[in-house]
């Protein structure tokens, strides 16, 4: 299977701004650009009215559906460009031991461990983190209608799993950035100081913290 010359990975929790950084840094780096397809999972609006009765059939979709876009996308010819996605794979994972019981996960970890053997992972992941409140208002302010009935709890528990979840990773190099006071769509120096540490990705894990100028 081929791989992309450099291949980065955004993460976090809805509204925190993944998609955006993704198609800003797609653009800077002349990289191929790759977006969830979570608009084609037709439980999604229906789980979030009632998450116990659809999470299973959420989940699964979700699973398969970035499991073959993936596949197809690693099967291709356009690997000699890099790549910037705005989801892992392996994130699928927090949504599922959020969402499901005891039953449905025995048979979602197996269907996982089977499909994650063929994902490639990425160079660096980029970990973009953010507190509830800002989550919530990002979410508002983007208007999908199948968001209206977010609910600020669930958030916060996913917020909390995906702090544990990076806070524990190890797999590849990880760039956590705290995006509550920075501002990379509008603010240009922000930007480039966050295309600066991409141009020298950590060996581990590093914490961006944003240099600001004396006024």
């Amino acid at each position: 299977m081929q791989r992309p010359a450099y291949y980065i990975t955004i993460e976090g929790v809805i509204g925190v701004g993944k998609t955006s950084l993704a198609k800003i840094l797609a653009q800077r780096l002349n990289a191929r650009l790759v977006l969830e397809k979570f608009e084609d999972n037709p439980f999604l609006s229906d789980f979030y009215k009632d998450r116990d009765r659809y999470a299973f059939q959420t989940q699964i979709f979700f699973l398969l559906s970035r499991y073959r876009q993936q596949i197809d996308l690693f099967q291709t010819e356009l690997f000699h460009k890099n790549l910037v996605t705005d989801y892992m794979f392996i994130k699928d994972k927090l949504f599922a031991y959020l969402n499901l019981n005891e039953k449905e996960l025995m048979l979602y970890d197996q269907m996982l461990n089977l499909l994650i053997r063929q994902i490639p992972k990425p160079d660096l992941v980029i970990y973009l983190q953010a507190d509830t409140e800002r989550l919530m208002q990002n979410i508002v302010k983007r208007g999908r209608d199948f968001e209206k009935n977010m609910d600020e709890k669930y958030i916060e528990a996913l917020n909390q799993m995906y702090n544990q979840f990076f806070f524990r990773y190890n797999e590849t190099p990880l760039l956590i950035i705290n995006t509550t006071d920075i501002d990379f769509v509008h603010n240009e120096d922000d930007l480039t100081e966050i295309l600066k540490t991409i141009q020298t990705p950590p060996a581990g894990t590093k914490l961006y913290r944003p240099v600001r100028k004396l006024s």
